[in-house]
């Protein structure tokens, strides 16, 4: 039997927190040779405060192999609909493929931080097919050493906490940025929205697929809110169940739910397996994702740190990582 580790597992939504990073930073920062490189300083940063605040002993940075996974369209088009973007009015440029509007500038600094964290010795890990949350949900669900920190500003993932079975996950929630952050476990999330405790993660799925997401291209069930989304749930337990409820003339619904909900039974049918994430991907990590207490590759980490005028956040990374 393996000996937990001392420090918690810690899962980080990689696009979520450098998309956050390069919104908060100018990008009149540059490298010497006039790149920007806000993206990369502001995530690197929050890396070093997310090693420095919960000591982890393995860290992923969890990447979006495909952001817009093609099941979760076939099942609900509008999924992610509003943030595709044609590259040309013609789509020339992109075969016809739908693409995400990622700002020109901020996709060049993907790749600088994909050589920082190589050269820090840092795992990344992604899925064929798949977004990150769904690579943070098997991580999280298979772990059995260390508890689990997942750090996202999406609150899809709250799905994910637990107390038992151990070890626990809890999910930091840095959605007004990473000074307010907010620690989640399952008594948070049933304090806030009003979910039973011990199935506060899976309730949380079936709730956000009954109320909709806008953010996502989801919309709900008509005429049913956070309030009564999280009454129904906690009631009937899971959107599976509450539309057998539906479906039974004898259930216990009041007549006007009843009827919101056989209205958009197919759409619940099809927004379950959309909202859950998926926790059994093949994850594919960059490397071990025990995190190293010097940089794997110092020579080129500091090389990297010169180029991209990124000296003070690495070195406050290098750090972090030495004195946890």
């Amino acid at each position: 039997m393996s000996t937990p580790a001392a420090g918690p597992l810690l899962l980080l939504d990689g696009a979520s927190l450098w998309f956050r990073a390069f919104y908060a930073i100018p990008e009149k920062i540059t490298a010497p040779d006039g790149r920007p490189v806000n993206a990369l300083r502001g995530f690197t940063d929050m890396v070093a405060a997310l090693v420095k605040q919960h000591s982890p002993s393995r860290l992923v940075v969890c990447l979006d192999l495909d952001w817009r996974p093609q099941f979760r369209v076939d099942l609900i088009p509008s999924y992610k609909a509003h943030r595709v973007a044609e590259v040309t009015e013609s789509g020339a440029e992109t075969g016809g493929f739908e693409a995400e509007e990622v700002p020109d500038t901020l996709t060049p600094q993907v790749d600088m931080i994909m050589e920082v964290l190589a050269a820090a010795g840092i795992a990344t890990g992604g899925a064929e097919g798949l977004e990150a949350d769904d690579v943070i949900g098997t991580l999280a669900t298979i772990e059995r050493d260390s508890p689990v920190i997942v750090v996202s500003g999406d609150r899809d993932l709250l799905q994910l906490v637990r107390d038992t079975p151990e070890p626990p996950v809890q999910v930091f929630y840095v959605g007004r940025g990473l000074s307010k952050a907010e620690l989640w476990g399952p008594a948070e999330v049933a304090a806030k929205y009003g979910v039973p405790e011990q199935n506060a993660g899976p309730a949380y799925a079936d709730m956000a697929a009954l109320r909709g997401d806008a953010s996502d291209g989801l919309p709900g069930v008509a005429g049913i809110g956070d309030k009564s989304a999280a009454q129904l749930i906690s009631k009937f337990g899971s959107v599976e169940a509450l539309r057998a409820a539906a479906a039974d003339p004898e259930s216990d619904l009041a007549k006007g739910v009843r009827a919101k909900l056989v209205a958009a039974d197919d759409y619940l049918k099809a927004a379950a397996p959309v909202v859950r994430v998926v926790q059994d991907a093949n994850v594919e990590l960059s490397g071990p994702d025990l995190l190293p207490y010097t940089p794997a590759d110092p020579e080129r980490l500091q090389a990297l740190a010169a180029a991209y005028n990124a000296e003070s956040p690495i070195k406050r990374l290098v750090t972090a990582l030495a004195k946890r």
